[in-house]
């Protein structure tokens, strides 16, 4: 299923199913899906560098090729020992960031596995922590605004040095004498349509019973899924871009006057 990279410090482990990536001063490490997929649901348990792990970022995402590539992220932003992780989300089209929202999580994320899912068909993008929501960018397309729904993506994880940014602001390096750090993973699964070139892009994106992810319960959240957004959101969100006017010059980007529901 996954290529690596900085393969002297990545491991699989029963059949593959099981990773281990590893930080020291040496290298980082990665590893990334054999296959490329257009829409679908991805999910991944997760369990983080424990103790003081400032300056480390664990990522899964999913990226297409290329200068103005899509990306749809979850990163982990390590911290001093005692202190909160930070769960950050951003996505990409067509080369273009900028869109971040920041959540602290609700748990230990080192003490144990959750489960980090990335829900992506045509008419929307969801994050789930253990099955909670915690954010949506829907497609609002037709009114200019960009979306991810041509390009073709791998799926992604990797550990890294990020000291010049991830924890407040790089002001907290990484403490190299704690090294190695370790983050594992588990039970990788992509429900999802694999890409093997342009043929596939009508077929991926249709609502059919094969492409269940795409189908019409899954074009909105439910009520349910909204309360538990709405809990998330209120209790454990510290940054969302769309409240950032200073970084837009006063001028919001489009999908944050819409509802993203």
């Amino acid at each position: 299923m996954y290529f690596n990279w900085g393969s002297q410090h990545s491991s699989f482990l029963d059949s593959g199913d099981d990773a281990t990536l590893v930080l020291d001063q040496t290298s980082g490490s990665g590893i990334k899906s054999k296959t490329s997929f257009l829409f679908g649901s991805f999910e991944m348990l997760i369990k983080l560098v424990p103790g003081n792990s400032a300056g480390t970022v664990t990522a899964y995402y999913l990226s297409s090729n290329g200068e103005k590539h899509d990306e749809i992220d979850f990163e982990f932003l390590g911290n001093k020992s005692g202190q909160p992780y930070i769960i950050h989300t951003n996505i990409y089209t067509d080369g273009g960031g900028g869109r971040e929202q920041q959540f602290y999580p609700w748990f230990d994320p080192s003490e144990d596995y959750h489960n980090y899912t990335i829900h992506w068909n045509p008419s929307q993008v969801v994050w789930y922590v253990d099955s909670i929501p915690i954010r949506v960018y829907r497609n609002y397309q037709g009114e200019g605004i960009p979306y991810p729904n041509q390009k073709p993506m791998r799926v992604y994880s990797s550990l890294w040095n990020a000291d010049s940014w991830a924890t407040r602001g790089g002001l907290d390096k990484i403490d190299w004498t704690q090294s190695p750090f370790v983050a594992k993973l588990r039970r990788f699964r992509s429900r999802a349509c694999a890409y093997t070139g342009p043929t596939d892009t009508a077929q991926c994106g249709a609502p059919t019973p094969e492409n269940w992810w795409s189908s019409a319960m899954y074009s909105y959240l439910n009520v349910d899924q909204r309360r538990q957004m709405n809990w998330a959101r209120s209790n454990y969100l510290i940054y969302d871009y769309c409240k950032n006017i200073k970084q837009f010059n006063g001028f919001l980007p489009g999908e944050c006057l819409k509802v993203q529901y």
